[in-house]
């Protein structure tokens, strides 16, 4: 009893770090919503590639579709605030999850550099979720190297040609953020931030659904623009790079929580795991080696915690060193969340490799995290940078 007592008060102590009574009760909040939506289907989805668009609408419903959105559009939360949903929901479902986020921080986008007549035309649509937002910034030839993007919107800022790929949500949005230059050159100068809206039959169009190793209940599909019609720009030309990284800020925050959410799931199925499960005469659980890796865990999570958090509640006050900070938590986060997971899979032994046992598909859902919102070498040139200068 004593055993139990402890070993709950120390998850309850680690979850409920740097928060307080509102993030603790949006967490709850989402927990509950995960496990009444995300949790019985999330296998399904994920095998079937299924894009849950009416779930999506019940996120809504809670303010979810634009959590860190402004009033009267959106739920006007906090970075903190949207971590603890984004941990919260990914327990049940990282895939989800993430594409939530990616929506949330279009809705964002829109509502901070939007004008009013923008704003009000479509954020109370997407905040809902009756339509769904893709961030268009990678192309096929730049990777991380988002300043080298040859996407180009005209002088008029009325049409947009050019490639994007790896576009989670394309397809199924109807509302595109997409980053793109204006004239010829290269770095970070003259790209500008256009919204884009489907259908557009010939001038908006999609390549295949792409084949991946997780994030399967999202489409991720090559996204082509030949004369596509700019419904509005986002700020004035040339303001498009700045507002692209301060939104890589939150998105790197939201993908870590994902991250963390999805390990400490897995972290507790370990841990009941060993509990339950025999070898050689004894619990699994009996073994040191088997507490000094759950220790080693327990350690990685609490870690990724504190330093998402403190990432988060930098953004909410404005801090200066925000930005070296979120890529320090996602670099961090992601690597550490990941081995999180494939050690509670170790754990289970054959029986972790088998879908049954949903650890494996948390394993796939997020190895793709250490490669989004700029890898994370690309974390860790931002982070030494900032240590040298």
């Amino acid at each position: 009893m004593l055993r139990r007592t402890v070993t709950q008060y120390f998850v309850t102590a680690s979850q409920n770090a740097l928060l307080g009574e509102q993030q603790i009760a949006f967490g709850s909040t989402a927990l509950s919503f995960a496990q009444e939506w995300l949790k019985p289907n999330a296998s399904t989805w994920d095998a079937e590639g299924i894009f849950p668009r009416d779930v999506l609408k019940e996120a809504g419903k809670l303010g979810f579709g634009g959590l860190y959105t402004r009033e009267p559009y959106g739920t006007a939360a906090s970075r903190l605030d949207a971590s603890v949903v984004f941990e919260q929901m990914a327990m049940e479902d990282p895939s989800t999850t993430a594409y939530l986020t990616i929506h949330n921080m279009c809705c964002w986008m829109i509502d901070s550099f939007g004008d009013e007549a923008t704003r009000a035309r479509l954020l109370p649509s997407l905040t809902s979720f009756e339509r769904t937002a893709s961030y268009c910034l990678t192309e096929p030839g730049s990777g991380s190297d988002a300043a080298a993007l040859r996407t180009t919107v005209s002088e008029d800022g009325k049409t947009l040609t050019g490639q994007k790929a790896f576009i989670s949500g394309a397809g199924e949005s109807s509302v595109y953020v997409v980053m793109a230059r204006v004239g010829s050159g290269n770095g970070p100068k003259g790209i500008t931030a256009c919204i884009v809206e489907g259908p557009q039959p010939k001038a908006l169009t999609f390549g295949k659904n792409e084949k991946k190793l997780g994030w399967k209940s999202q489409p991720t599909r090559q996204t082509i623009f030949d004369g596509a019609q700019v419904s509005a720009l986002l700020g004035k030309q040339g303001e498009g790079f700045k507002i692209a990284m301060k939104g890589l800020d939150g998105g790197r925050l939201n993908i870590a929580s994902c991250s963390l959410g999805a390990a400490q799931r897995c972290f507790d199925l370990a841990v009941a795991y060993t509990k339950e499960r025999k070898q050689f005469g004894q619990r699994i659980a009996d073994f040191q080696n088997t507490q000094f890796r759950l220790a080693e865990m327990a350690g990685k999570i609490h870690s990724s915690r504190l330093l998402i958090r403190h990432a988060a509640i930098c953004i909410d006050n404005g801090d200066k060193d925000a930005t070296v900070l979120c890529a320090l938590a996602k670099q961090q986060a992601t690597d550490l969340c990941y081995e999180v997971v494939d050690q509670a899979l170790q754990m289970h032994g054959g029986y972790g490799y088998l879908g049954d046992y949903q650890i494996e598909r948390y394993l796939r859902d997020l190895r793709v995290h250490r490669i989004l919102e700029g890898t994370n070498e690309i974390m860790k040139h931002i982070v030494s940078r900032a240590i040298l200068s």
